[in-house]
């Protein structure tokens, strides 16, 4: 396999994870809209004892979209990753596909 068929093969699988990612997305956001409902109409002053444990309970909810966000922030550090070795090769071995994307992409940490 040559090393521009192993670049495509990348990338497509990079795109597909992607899509993954995206779809994963729609159905947390389905299952947010779900929940936002439900506390709205559920979770009142009035079922909590204290004021103590009507902060715990958002909180708990909250703590579980960071740890999502986290997830899906390192999938895409590892994406980058891949778009990097496609993209970000010296002109030598034809990494940047001969200078094409010279300068167009910034994928450094910020």
């Amino acid at each position: 396999m040559s090393r521009e068929q192993a670049y495509m093969r990348m990338l497509n699988a990079a795109a597909n994870i992607e899509w993954n990612v995206a779809m994963i997305l729609e159905a947390k956001a389905v299952e947010a809209e779900k929940m936002r409902n439900w506390l709205i109409n559920h979770v009142t002053s009035d079922a909590f004892a204290d004021h103590e444990s009507q902060v715990k309970q958002p909180i708990g909810v909250h703590e579980h979209v960071l740890e999502t966000i986290e997830g899906l922030t390192k999938l895409n550090r590892g994406l980058t990753g891949v778009l990097k070795a496609v993209l970000g090769g010296n002109e030598d071995d034809g990494g940047n596909f001969g200078g094409l994307f010279d300068g167009k992409f910034d994928f450094e940490d910020r």
